[in-house]
């Protein structure tokens, strides 16, 4: 059976800490809405067969300009978010392309994505049924109390900062997200599905660059580092 790669790219959030009053998906970058940057990559790669896009009712109209204005025809849905992260992937992911085999689960607001990143992701997936993007850690870091106090330092070496897209098998994500549903687990994290099944989820090293806007201050970061891409 011939692979078929679903990317869900999740856009649902209220983007409440960048304080714009405004969907970080739309915020512009260089003259561009992010979420345009974020769609590119993953309608040019060879790898993605099919996108979905998970939104707020209210951003509906201007996604479905983005995709038109760009002909982006690899996206086949534009559906709602749900109250939590976990809903809204569910609601991509019931609204995908019957020959779906994997799915790629990516957040709308990690414009930096690369070509190179997706494809490497997503071959790993293939091999290992599950998969996500991640980067070394090079701060060290400490578990606390709730009064803040030190408690343990992790090994360093062994701590990886997970990105996105995290791309799983189609059946195993299913079985994890049922299991997640039968017993009222919430996550932000996808990989934790796996997990919580005992399941193995492969780390593959990604760019530094692929950072999610989350503060204002992203902007001006991710702006620089689009201009440094163009040169």
């Amino acid at each position: 059976m011939n692979n078929f790669v679903t990317a869900i790219i999740v856009a649902a959030g209220n983007s409440s800490r960048m304080g714009l009053g405004m969907s970080k998906q739309f915020i512009p970058l260089l003259g561009e809405p992010a979420l345009k940057y974020t769609l590119d990559a993953f309608q040019r790669s060879y790898i993605i067969d099919s996108i979905v896009v998970v939104c707020r009712p209210q951003d509906e109209i201007a996604i479905r300009s983005i995709v038109s204005d760009n002909s982006f025809d690899k996206v086949e849905a534009v559906v709602y978010g749900g109250k939590v992260r976990g809903e809204s992937v569910a609601n991509g992911i019931n609204s995908a392309n019957e020959a779906t085999t994997h799915f790629a689960i990516h957040d709308g607001a990690r414009p930096l994505i690369e070509l190179g990143d997706i494809e490497k992701v997503v071959k790993a997936a293939f091999e290992t049924k599950a998969a996500t993007l991640g980067t070394f850690v090079t701060d060290t870091i400490k578990t606390v109390n709730n009064e803040g106090d030190i408690e343990s330092t992790p090994v360093r070496s062994k701590l990886r900062a997970v990105q996105t897209p995290q791309v799983f098998e189609k059946e195993i994500y299913l079985k994890a997200m049922k299991y997640a549903k039968d017993n009222s687990l919430d996550f932000t994290d996808d990989c934790q599905l796996l997990e919580a099944l005992g399941e193995k989820v492969r780390v593959v090293i990604g760019s530094q660059d692929n950072i999610k806007l989350t503060t204002q201050n992203d902007i001006t970061l991710v702006e620089n580092i689009l201009k440094r891409k163009q040169v």
